[in-house]
């Protein structure tokens, strides 16, 4: 990895659950910063962890080397798998690891108690440092990471990320219908990490996800480098989505798999 920009991992990218070849939404971002003390190392931070991707994020990473964690919603196929990467933390043979800052959209910290049956105090506070995403455009710094927030259309709280490093810039659309804030967010970044779960075929509801041609008019519209297509359901055959937004841009496309590496 070059000390600049960042390098993009596809952990997980199965839409709505985990499919046969990959685990769902989890996106490793990596990237080299160098501290006031001039020790350089590399940074890690997660955008999602969705169910079966804790497993996967063994074959590229240890899940203990990891800095932050940004959740984009609280749907199980985004967030579920915090609950294994509570007790690896909690009860690893090494001992119980230092905090992380875990930042996600209001009631973050209630939602994983629940899901695990913990009672709300202290839940999983000993372990995570959960944050609140903040308005549009909010930005957090974690190491050489600069991650912005948008809020999404969805039918929960949900927003796209948009994550710079080294003077390189990628937008993760999370999950979400078309809309001018995710056209914010991905506006002149060199890859947008999209969502194609719906088919423009089908009669789809409003507000809910994107097709291959939104993800397409999408990054025509924000002008964007390179668009990577991703969140398609195991039910759903991923060339449609690709051929649809080959349709609306010309510029490089790719569908996600699970392995897959970019610089960004």
């Amino acid at each position: 990895m070059s000390a600049a920009g960042m390098r993009l991992t596809i952990v997980g990218c199965s839409g709505s659950y985990p499919g046969p070849e990959s685990a769902a939404s989890c996106y490793l971002l990596e990237a080299e910063h160098t501290a006031e003390s001039g020790e350089t190392r590399t940074w890690r931070i997660l955008l999602d962890l969705g169910n079966g991707s804790l497993g996967q994020l063994h074959r590229y990473v240890d899940p203990l080397e990891v800095d932050a964690l940004f959740l984009s919603h609280l749907h199980a196929d985004h967030c579920l798998d915090l609950c294994g990467y509570y007790v690896l933390r909690k009860y690893h043979p090494s001992g119980a690891q230092p905090r992380i800052p875990v930042w996600g959209p209001r009631g973050t910290a209630e939602r994983m108690a629940r899901a695990y049956d913990l009672p709300l105090e202290p839940g999983m506070n000993e372990e995570f440092d959960f944050r609140e995403h903040g308005g549009p455009g909010a930005a957090v710094e974690v190491g050489p990471f600069r991650v912005e927030t948008y809020e999404v259309v969805h039918p929960v709280s949900a927003y796209a990320l948009r994550v710079s490093a080294g003077g390189r810039t990628l937008a993760y659309s999370g999950d979400t219908g078309p809309c001018s804030a995710l056209d914010e967010a991905a506006r002149g970044v060199h890859l947008l990490l999209a969502e194609a779960s719906f088919r423009s075929a089908d009669d789809n509801p409003p507000d809910l996800h994107m097709t291959g041609a939104d993800c397409g008019r999408t990054a025509a519209k924000a002008g964007v480098e390179r668009l990577v297509l991703t969140h398609v359901p195991p039910w759903h055959d991923p060339s449609v989505a690709e051929a649809e937004a080959r349709a609306e841009w010309s510029g490089p496309i790719e569908l996600a798999r699970a392995g897959a590496t970019y610089d960004v």
